[in-house]
C-alpha cells in the first residue's frame, strides 16, 4: 500500500501540534509518522485501517496511535462533512523535562506503550476528552499543556479501551510497495466507470494475476474486486444526493447491471440505494 511519511511540526511556542481538521472525501492517504497521534472524531464515519486492523469508526470515537503505526486518513471515502480534533506529539514528548522518569507518570507511560498497537476508547471518556480538546483550541502556552496532561491522565486511568493490533504485529513497508499501490489506486480512481480487468491492473503492478491478488489482499485486507466495488458504491452515494435516476447512477458509478448494483450497495452500506436516498432526501 502506498505509504507516505507525514512531516509534522509542533505549533509555535508549543511542544505538540493541535489540529481541527475538516474535510469532504479526502484523497487516499496511507501513511505513517514518528509522532504519537490522539484523534477525536467530531463528525463523520467511515473505514478504519490501522496497521493490520480493518474496521470502522463513527462520530465520538477516540483513537490513540503510536509512532510509525501505518494508518489511513479517516477522511478517505466519507460522505458529507467530516471533522476531527487531532493532537500530534513528538516521539520524545515524555522525555521532555525528564517526565518519563517521574513515578507519577507510570500509568501514562503504560498508555503510550499500548498506543504503539493502536488504541480505541469507548464510554463517557470520549465525550469528556472531546470537550477538553475543543477548549484547547482556544488555549495557549502552559494552560494548553496542562489540559493535554489532564487528558493523558484520564485516559491512563480509563478501563474501556482496546488495542487494535496484536503485541507481535510488525509493520515493514518498502518504497517498492509505495509506488506499486499508489499506481493501482490512481488507476481505479481514473477508470472506475468502466470495466477494470485484473490482468490490466496486475500488469500495471508488474505481477502475474495470481501474485497480484495475493499481494493486494495481504496489503489491504481486501480483495481487489471488493475494493473496486466499495469505491464505486462511495461514488454512487454522492450521486444519490442528486435527482438522478437510480438506474443511471448505477451505470455512472461503474456497475453494469442494476441487480448487481443494488446487492453490492446493500453489502457495503447496509441498506438499498433507495432507502439510503430516502434518509438523505425525506
Amino acid at each position: 500500500m502506498k505509504l507516505e511519511y507525514e512531516n509534522i511540526i509542533p505549533d509555535d511556542g508549543s511542544s505538540f501540534k493541535l489540529i481541527q481538521w475538516k474535510s469532504e472525501n479526502d484523497r487516499f492517504f496511507w501513511h505513517q509518522h514518528p509522532e504519537y497521534e490522539l484523534i477525536y472524531v467530531r463528525q463523520g464515519s467511515g473505514r478504519l485501517h490501522v496497521g493490520d486492523y480493518v474496521g470502522s469508526y463513527k462520530a465520538g470515537d477516540l483513537l490513540f496511535l503510536g509512532p510509525n503505526l501505518p494508518h489511513t486518513g479517516l477522511g478517505y471515502g466519507v460522505i458529507g462533512t467530516h471533522e476531527e480534533l487531532i493532537v500530534q506529539l513528538s516521539e520524545r514528548f515524555m522525555e521532555l523535562g525528564g517526565m518519563h522518569q517521574l513515578p507519577e507518570m507510570k500509568r501514562i507511560i503504560k498508555l503510550f506503550n499500548l498506543s504503539k498497537r493502536g488504541l480505541i476508547f469507548t464510554g463517557d471518556i470520549t465525550k469528556s476528552v472531546g470537550k477538553r480538546l475543543e477548549k484547547m483550541l482556544h488555549q495557549s502556552g502552559i494552560e494548553r499543556l496542562i489540559s493535554l496532561l489532564q487528558i493523558l491522565k484520564d485516559l491512563s486511568l480509563h478501563d474501556e479501551s482496546r488495542t487494535l493490533n496484536s503485541k507481535n504485529a510488525r509493520f515493514e513497508f518498502r518504497h517498492k510497495d509505495e509506488d506499486r499501490i499508489g499506481k493501482i489506486y490512481s488507476f481505479v480512481e481514473q477508470n472506475y466507470q468502466q470495466a477494470i480487468e485484473l490482468a490490466t491492473v496486475a500488469d500495471l503492478a508488474n505481477m502475474t494475476v495470481q501474485s497480484f491478488c495475493r499481494y493486494f489482499k495481504k496489503m489491504t485486507r481486501m480483495t481487489f474486486t471488493d475494493f473496486v466495488n466499495e469505491f464505486r458504491v462511495k461514488q454512487a452515494c454522492r450521486l444519490l444526493m442528486t435527482n438522478k435516476v437510480i438506474a443511471d447512477i448505477c451505470f455512472e458509478s461503474g456497475f453494469n447491471n442494476v441487480s448487481h448494483f443494488n446487492k453490492t450497495f446493500k453489502n457495503v452500506i447496509g441498506e438499498s440505494p433507495r432507502n439510503y436516498r430516502k434518509k438523505l432526501i425525506p
